[in-house]
């Protein structure tokens, strides 16, 4: 089977051929730093991470550009709100906050989050008020061409055209007619409620270090002119992907690409969605207090568990969340985790290495067919069993093909459990061999016990290592050790 995806803008699977041989342009739209990530956004990380993951599997050179929206309505408003004592009774405002430096720490901690969940960093990550140069260079072009026009009222807008555009709304398959007025300016200056800001000229009351000079006055860039003006940049006029949420592909995607269309670009040659994260089938909303966040995610599981759980369902589906979702998702890792250990021990022992091998074909299959990630996990697991029987009748060489496949299957997935950026929660390897040399300690105390029937002791060391977190498993090949999901 060739290489297929989903592309949202005709509606059909299709086959995937590069623009260039070879090589991939992937863009996705990264955060708008108003605020901590929510699960919704580290699901879009994980999913377009997937993609990149196999795409470098299969061969390609890929280049990954993920953008970061640093000046924002709600930036500002957070910022504002930050000077006025109301303003603090979010317990994670700071007293005085301009609007930059609230805008790099909360970026940081989209970081600190992509890290963790073991999403790689682009290949180029471009902030939009480094920018501003090419977007003035956009907005010239399109009224040039006719697609855009300064505010009637002369307020500093330049406004899209939306009706000067002929396939506007083809992304989303809507007429004009059935569209709502666009919400990021008011309709006094526009020739038709629906045109969408380019350019916001400076309003009184903003801090004048949001703004910048231009052409049309004072003013800061709309949010759907910065990402056709940064991927423009790195990927050219025309690029192979253009990813993000399925609540992104309007109004944003779709003025993404009308105006940059409109302003003579291909631009992108596939449009990828990922699904939502829903709480028990609704919607997470902070009205109805159903939303979970990565942090409170990670408080209670393992970050390979959580990647697993937010990676586990086919990248274009919703995924639901329930209180037993990562005690399910605990699970299947410690059983992919169980079967590496004990085949890595009967095969190497103490020291062994990992061999790069193949993945195997019902895998390749799976992901060449849109990133069908949940068929992907079945070859996992079903390889896994396979190599637990191996492992009862001390079948060398099942076990040996059977642990290379899981290990290529799992580091293409990032979901290796063995490997060192799980182990130590990304951060210390030194960490996980002192609790290894510990626990092997305490292993070691408990079978001299066992030998001397005394049962009582045996007991109380497998007891506190339970209390720990420390699992033990006992077998005819000795005990292994997990550490239990939090």
């Amino acid at each position: 089977m060739s290489l297929r995806f989903y592309d949202t803008a005709s509606a059909e699977v299709r086959d995937f051929v590069p623009l260039q041989a070879g090589k991939v342009g992937l863009y996705y739209c990264g955060a708008t730093v108003q605020g901590d990530p929510h699960v919704g956004h580290i699901r879009s990380g994980i999913a377009f991470d997937q993609l990149t993951r196999w795409l470098r599997y299969s061969g390609y050179e890929v280049t990954v550009v993920r953008n970061v929206t640093d000046i924002d309505d709600k930036i500002l408003a957070k910022s504002a709100a930050s000077y006025l004592p109301e303003g603090l009774e979010d317990p994670l405002a700071v007293p005085n906050e301009p609007w930059w430096a609230l805008a790099y720490r909360y970026e940081q901690a989209f970081e600190r989050a992509y890290d963790i969940l073991g999403v790689q960093r682009p290949t180029y990550e471009p902030r939009a008020t480094g920018h501003i140069p090419e977007m003035h260079q956009l907005i010239a072009l399109l009224i040039d061409r006719g697609h855009a026009y300064p505010a009637l009222d002369g307020s500093g807008d330049v406004y899209f055209d939306v009706r000067s555009w002929s396939e506007y709304g083809s992304l989303t398959r809507q007429k004009i007619e059935d569209m709502q007025a666009a919400p990021d300016a008011g309709p006094r200056g526009k020739k038709d409620p629906r045109d969408f800001a380019l350019w916001k000229g400076y309003k009184e009351g903003e801090p004048a270090t949001a703004s910048w000079p231009s052409p049309w006055g004072t003013g800061r860039p709309g949010w759907h002119l910065e990402c056709s003006a940064m991927v423009t940049k790195y990927l050219g006029p025309e690029f192979d992907i253009h990813g993000g949420g399925l609540d992104l592909r309007f109004p944003h995607h779709e003025n993404e690409m009308a105006q940059s269309r409109a302003a003579g670009h291909g631009f992108a040659n596939f449009w990828m969605h990922n699904g939502m994260v829903t709480y028990e089938g609704e919607k997470m909303s902070k009205s109805v207090g159903n939303i979970v966040t990565p942090t409170e995610m990670l408080e209670l599981a393992r970050p390979v568990v959580v990647r697993y759980y937010l990676g586990q369902a086919q990248y274009r589906s919703a995924l639901d969340y329930n209180p037993g979702s990562l005690t399910e998702a605990a699970a299947a890792v410690e059983r992919i985790e169980g079967f590496l250990q004990r085949a890595l021990k009967f095969l190497y022992g103490e020291d062994f290495g990992f061999v790069d091998s193949d993945v195997p074909a019902a895998f390749r299959a799976a992901m060449d067919d849109d990133l069908n990630v949940p068929q992907a996990l079945a070859v996992i697991h079903e390889t896994v069993r396979a190599g637990n029987t191996a492992l009862d009748g001390k079948d060398s060489e099942g076990i040996e093909r059977a642990l290379h496949q899981v290990l290529a299957m799992t580091d293409v997935l990032f979901i290796n459990p063995l490997d060192p950026h799980w182990n130590t929660g990304g951060t210390d390897i030194a960490a996980r061999q002192a609790l290894d040399t510990l626990v092997k300690a305490q292993l070691e105390e408990r079978r001299a016990a066992r030998e001397a029937k005394d049962w009582a002791r045996a007991d109380a060391i497998r007891d506190t290592l339970a209390a720990a977190g420390v699992v033990v498993e006992d077998s005819a090949d000795g005990p292994t050790w997990t550490v239990a999901a939090r």
